[in-house]
């Protein structure tokens, strides 16, 4: 009589490679499974929810709620959208100010990296400490300190400005009293202190990568660079820059989708959604979603829009990548 384990032994040696091989190859997918359940739950199901809700004409809860049937307007919400000339003005805010902090965050960022890639073990990991504390910041509770410092009345700014000579502050800004200067009432200024609240939250995890990135590049190409006579400049751009060219790419394409769906921040520190002059895609879609009057069919067409672009900036970042994996 045949036993349990021979039976087993026998049926796994009448099992061909290849059933073997398809069995091996499923097994990923089926451990990937819970997590692709899990973001579609959580990403893709809302995401369907807001491309359907652009195609339809909504303008009250209860038509969200099912008390009303939804008026389908097909691609009109678009269509009134990119005929807008405020959404071009909108467009251009949002595209310029991210390029400025894509720039400003990666240029700090892989300055304070590599500054933390000289320093010696001990001090490294108390200054890398000390700068992820802004990282960890809740968006909210640092926006909150930085409206604080310019604040009109009793913030840090007004009070040095307030201690400058009064002719040297009447020379160089033409007035001496700051007390109740609105600092975000000007766009431009009020784009400058965004720009400097969104760098400061952002430019640690930029240097706390290129650190992780430059741990990676073998010292000997680096010495053998300052052999032949290169400074700190041509080491860091012939040698280092080419080693870390995927990571950068991945910080830009990072840093590139967090600026251009920045809204915490310009929501607190521009008290609402009052000033259009300084409004980005983000803030004008859920201005348009819950202002009053609401309207959740143009919200969610601007959300869409809005990701469809940062879809294209991936999928531009991807087929570089996949072109100089074929080159190389």
């Amino acid at each position: 009589m045949t036993t349990l384990t021979e039976a087993t032994s026998e049926a796994a040696a009448r099992e061909t490679p290849a059933r073997r091989r398809r069995r091996v190859d499923r097994l990923p997918y089926l451990l990937l499974l819970p997590c692709l359940a899990i973001i579609g739950v959580l990403l893709l199901w809302p995401l369907g929810q807001v491309v359907m809700m652009s195609f339809y004409k909504l303008d009250s809860v209860r038509q969200l709620r099912g008390d009303r049937e939804w008026p389908w307007v097909g691609l009109a919400n678009y269509a009134h959208i990119l005929g807008d000339p405020f959404f071009r003005t909108v467009l251009r805010n949002t595209v310029l100010f991210a390029v400025a902090n894509v720039v400003l965050t990666m240029i700090l960022g892989t300055l304070v990296g590599l500054l933390l890639n000289r320093l010696g073990k001990k001090m490294a990991t108390f200054v890398a400490s000390c700068v992820m504390l802004a990282w960890a910041t809740p968006a909210l509770t640092g926006t909150i300190v930085w409206k604080w410092i310019f604040d009109d009345t009793s913030g840090l700014v007004t009070w040095l400005f307030n201690k400058l000579p009064d002719g040297l502050s009447t020379a160089l800004f033409g007035r001496s009293d700051w007390t109740g200067y609105g600092w975000f009432n000007d766009p431009l200024l009020f784009f400058a202190i965004l720009t400097l609240v969104v760098v400061w939250h952002s430019f640690p995890f930029i240097a706390v990568s290129v650190l992780a990135g430059l741990k990676s590049v073998p010292s000997e190409l680096q010495e053998a660079a300052r052999v032949d006579g290169a400074g700190p400049w041509r080491v860091f751009w012939s040698v280092t820059f080419p080693m870390l060219r995927p990571v950068f790419g991945i910080l830009v394409v990072l840093s590139t989708i967090w600026d251009f769906k920045v809204f915490t921040q310009q929501f607190v520190l521009a008290g609402g959604t009052q000033d259009r002059s300084t409004f980005m895609l983000s803030i004008y879609s859920y201005a348009e979603a819950f202002s009053p009057p609401p309207k959740y069919g143009l919200g969610s067409s601007i959300a869409v829009i809005l990701t469809l672009i940062l879809l294209v900036v991936t999928g531009v970042y991807v087929r570089m990548v996949l072109r100089q994996e074929d080159e190389s």
